[in-house]
């Protein structure tokens, strides 16, 4: 027996069924539920805490049901359980227990949704691939997120599964690198289908677009080598290129670019060499990802490495709005001038004040002709920002006054030397006779009043917009959000460990950066799925950042709690779930009102339990 809800007339009911085993006309066997009680309305019980027909279920199933009128049929239960006796003999092969791999069925139930696996399928039929490439597929996405590897070593996990997720009689495991050669060809069909089904399912908005460049270091020594023809002119640059690592590392790097959506899931990504400028991403990024898909108006939202006169009248161009922040040091002196005026700042507290004036700036273009630029620099001050910047700074200013108390007792160290090179006063030394000035004078090459006015823009952030009407705080607000493309980012190079990459052609390592980012949108799609359905209290936020968007919990907790739900084959074909317990693990299974009864399943239940996973919903 078993609690269910139905709907009559519109109103909810609560009734008590069971299942009756009858023989259809056909003579195959099935089962008619029978009502055992109507329960009553479901507005008469209802709590009015989050799931309570789940809770009533799962009350109803360990005995102590939360409706009295339910505790008669406690006891009758227990007449239909089940009961399991299972006999092994001293080397029996099933001494051994063999724990495998079971959650990735909610993972392929989301792949399903998403469309992926119908695609890949699809043009498996309209080509000569012969291998199960829809195997090898799930393999790289179930394997990056579940127990990120090489590639050769992510094939290899096939058997970690509950079922082999490529048929052993199909498998060889070189065709890994085969699907990577798919995933490259295919890349602009499969991010396009991700897009058309969260559109669909997830009421994915395109009016607002983040975008931010990272870069993937490589085990190697030497960057590739450009490709040239008889004259000398390059055909075909280089990827991996030695570049500014935003890692530190002394290693050929490739540039990524990635778009987000305003829930966070990853739009797109575009890959470039490892010395292109983050500013120089942004036309090839658009075109390619988002110009030709996203016809209507989206406001573009990215940092300052972004930020140039050019990408700003490409997004004019089209139409399209901007918000991003602008380096104060690359401002006109006009501008710079506004900014340290106080007068017409708003003060919202002694820590934050903010002001906004529209300018007008002519640009010349790369074809050589001048356009105008208008736009509204919204300009803002945070004590929190102050004091992030003071402490940055605190080793060189101290220096600084030290130096220019006692310039002859100290030594320049590396460090200092670059730091110091914005403020040294031009023409100390006389380059012709090489004189070398004595270190007490040291002192006169310093100019205190760059330093000074260095020191007064501390705490100062600005930002410029297309949108001239927007509210400014508004407009603060949008673009601290960008915090959480950065996120993913984070989780992209940590938990789903994207680098360091081993793949070495352009093809696979383009398709190993899409694989990783398909993963990130998996585990985005989980964590949206457990907000929304409330199992956990709201994470609480600090008042000083606004979140995009809530995680439920973070990637890592998934990716532990996911490889915790395995099952185990008993004798008589019977398996046993592990781990059901886990606090992490029970927060999915809750969200995805995943009901897994305590007994033994059958082969055919465990199908069963993977259709009726609900993802989108």
């Amino acid at each position: 027996m078993f609690v269910e809800k139905v709907n009559n007339n519109g109103t909810d009911y609560l009734r008590l069924v069971e299942n009756v085993a009858v023989t259809r006309k056909s003579g195959k066997k099935g089962y008619n539920k029978k009502v055992i009680l109507s329960i009553g309305p479901l507005s008469r019980f209802d709590d009015g805490k989050p799931n309570y027909v789940e809770r009533l279920k799962h009350s109803f199933k360990n005995g102590n049901p939360l409706i009295d009128s339910l505790k008669p049929f406690v006891n009758h239960e227990d007449i239909h359980k089940e009961e399991y006796t299972i006999k092994i003999k001293q080397g029996d092969p099933f001494c051994i227990g063999h724990q495998k791999i079971y959650s990735h069925v909610l993972i392929e139930r989301i792949l399903e949704e998403l469309g992926l696996i119908s695609l890949v399928s699809s043009y498996k039929a309209q080509t000569k691939i012969e291998f199960d490439i829809a195997g090898f597929f799930r393999l790289l996405i179930y394997g990056r997120i579940l127990k990120p590897q090489s590639k050769i070593a992510t094939a290899r996990q096939n058997d970690l599964y509950y079922d082999p997720v490529v048929n052993v009689n199909d498998f060889y495991e070189f065709n890994i690198y085969d699907t990577l050669d798919f995933v490259y060809n295919y890349k602009k069909q499969i991010v396009n289908r991700i897009n058309t089904k969260l559109i669909e399912k997830q009421e994915r908005k395109t009016d607002v677009i983040f975008y931010d460049v990272t870069n993937f270091f490589f085990e190697i020594e030497r960057p590739d080598d450009d490709i040239t023809d008889d004259e000398d002119i390059i055909i075909d640059k280089g990827l991996r290129k030695f570049g500014v690592c935003k890692e530190n590392r002394k290693l050929p790097i490739v540039q990524m670019g990635l778009f987000m959506d305003q829930f966070g899931f990853p739009i797109s990504i575009e890959i470039f060499p490892g010395n292109t400028l983050d500013h120089l991403t942004v036309h090839k990024a658009l075109s390619k990802n988002i110009d030709n898909v996203f016809s209507s108006r989206y406001i573009f939202i990215a940092d300052r490495g972004i930020c140039n006169f050019d990408n700003v009248y490409h997004l004019q161009s089209q139409n399209k709005g901007y918000i991003m922040s602008r380096s104060i040091k690359k401002s006109s002196k006009a501008e710079k001038d506004w900014i340290l005026e106080q007068d017409d700042y708003t003060n919202l507290n002694d820590d934050f004040k903010y002001k906004s004036k529209v300018f007008t700036n002519q640009i010349t273009l790369p074809n050589g002709e001048t356009t105008t630029i208008t736009y509204k620099s919204i300009v803002y001050w945070s004590k929190k920002f102050y004091d992030r910047e003071m402490a940055e700074n605190k080793s060189l200013l101290e220096f600084i006054d030290k130096l220019k108390d006692n310039p002859g007792s100290f030594r320049i160290s590396k460090s200092h030397s670059k730091s110091l090179k914005m403020f040294l006063k031009k023409g100390i030394t006389n380059i012709e006779t090489g004189e070398v000035i004595d270190s007490s004078k040291l002192i006169a090459s310093i100019d205190m009043d760059k330093i000074n006015k260095y020191k007064k823009f501390f705490g100062y952030y600005q930002i410029i917009t297309s949108e001239l009407d927007m509210d400014d705080l508004e407009g603060i607000r949008r673009y601290h959000r960008l915090v959480e493309i950065e996120n993913l980012i984070r989780i992209m190079k940590s938990d789903l460990v994207t680098r360091p990459i081993y793949v070495r052609n352009k093809q696979h390592i383009e398709a190993h950066l899409l694989i990783c980012m398909i993963s990130l949108v998996v585990i985005r799609a989980i964590q949206k799925k457990i907000v929304d359905s409330k199992v956990i209290e709201k994470s609480p936020k600090k008042k000083t950042k606004e979140l995009l968007f809530e995680m439920g919990i973070s990637c890592s907790r998934i990716q532990e709690a996911l490889n915790k739900w395995t099952i185990e084959k008993s004798p008589a074909d019977l398996f046993r779930f592990n781990d059901l317990d886990d606090k992490d693990l029970k927060i999915i299974l809750d969200a995805y009102e995943i009901d897994i009864p305590l007994k033994l399943f059958r082969r055919m239940e465990l199908k069963s339990l993977k259709r009726n996973i609900k993802i989108f919903s």
